[in-house]
C-alpha cells in the first residue's frame, strides 16, 4: 500500500512526453516542469503553438506547472554588457512562456564556476559572478513578480550553496529563490571536494523551492533514474523533510521512459512515491 504521507515526485518532460504521462501526472496533480522553452530556436520561432499543445495536454492539470529557462551558450554573470542583454531577452521570452502557459518557476543556471571557487580569494577584482548576475537579473524582477513567477537558479559547477543562497538573499525579492540539482551537486562533491547533496539542502534551508532528482556516478552529469548512481537519497530525503518550505521535487531523467522505475525505486525506499 501506498504511504499518502511521502512526498509526491514531479516530473521534467518536453511538452511531446505529456502524450505519454500526461494522465499519470493530472491524476495526483504532480508538479511538472516542462523542457521546450530553454531552446533559443524555439524561442525566436513558433513558441506559442508548443504553449498551445502544452495547455491542451494539460486540460485539467492544476498542480504547480514550471519551465527550464534558457541556458545553453551564455552565464547570467556574463561581465560583457551585450551578452547580457542577450540573456535578459531570452528570460523575458521564458517570462512570456510562463505567462502563456501559466507556469510559476523557471529554472535557470548558476553563474558560479570551479574557477570562481579556486580563484576568488587571490584574483578578488575578477570575481564577479555575484554582482554580474545580479546586473542580469534586477530588470526582469518587476515582470516576473508581476506575473508570480519565481526565478529558482540550479546549481552547475557550484562548490560552495552558500554562495547560491547569499546571491538569491542579496536580490530581495520572492521572484528569486535557490534549487537544487542532485547530479551536479554530486558531482562537484566527488571531483571537487564539494559537500556532499544533503548539505545543499541545509545551507539553502527554506529559500529551497525547486530539486531536480537525478542519479550519477559523480564523474559525469547522467541523469540516471535514482539507484544507478551512487547519491545517499536516505540523508537527501532526510534533509528535505526538516523543511517548513516543500520545494517541488522533479525527476530530470535523461530516458523518460524511467520515470516509472525512478518513482517505484524511491516509494521503495519509503522516501517518495
Amino acid at each position: 500500500m501506498t504511504d499518502h504521507t511521502l512526498p509526491l515526485l514531479g516530473v521534467c518532460l518536453p511538452t511531446d512526453a505529456l502524450e505519454t504521462y500526461g494522465d499519470w501526472i493530472i491524476a495526483d496533480q504532480r508538479d511538472l516542469e516542462i523542457q521546450d522553452f530553454f531552446n533559443a530556436e524555439l524561442l525566436e520561432g513558433d513558441w506559442r503553438t508548443t504553449a498551445a499543445k502544452t495547455k491542451r495536454l494539460l486540460a485539467g492539470y492544476t498542480g504547480r506547472l514550471g519551465i527550464h529557462g534558457p541556458f545553453w551558450g551564455f552565464s547570467i554573470g556574463t561581465s560583457d554588457p551585450d551578452i547580457r542583454a542577450v540573456v535578459q531577452k531570452r528570460f523575458g521570452q521564458g517570462l512570456d512562456a510562463c505567462e502563456e502557459i501559466g507556469a510559476t518557476q523557471m529554472v535557470i543556471h548558476s553563474p558560479f564556476t570551479t574557477w570562481d571557487y579556486t580563484n576568488r580569494h587571490h584574483l578578488p577584482g575578477q570575481y564577479r559572478a555575484a554582482a554580474n548576475a545580479r546586473a542580469t537579473l534586477e530588470p526582469l524582477l518587476p515582470r516576473a513578480e508581476a506575473l508570480g513567477v519565481t526565478f529558482v537558479i540550479e546549481n552547475i559547477e557550484d562548490r560552495d550553496p552558500a554562495e547560491r543562497v547569499a546571491l538569491v538573499e542579496s536580490l530581495a525579492s520572492p521572484s528569486v529563490r535557490v534549487s537544487l540539482d542532485t547530479g551536479h551537486a554530486n558531482i562537484a562533491h566527488h571531483q571537487h571536494s564539494a559537500p556532499p547533496v544533503d548539505h545543499h539542502v541545509i545551507a539553502a534551508g527554506d529559500m529551497l523551492e525547486h530539486v531536480h532528482i537525478q542519479d550519477t556516478d559523480g564523474y559525469a552529469d547522467r541523469h540516471w533514474r535514482p539507484g544507478l548512481g551512487n547519491i545517499l537519497w536516505g540523508s537527501l530525503f532526510a534533509a528535505l523533510a526538516r523543511l517548513e518550505v516543500k520545494p517541488r521535487l522533479n525527476l530530470e531523467l535523461r530516458d523518460k521512459a524511467e520515470v516509472p522505475a525512478a518513482v517505484a525505486h524511491l516509494e521503495a525506499l519509503g522516501l517518495a512515491r
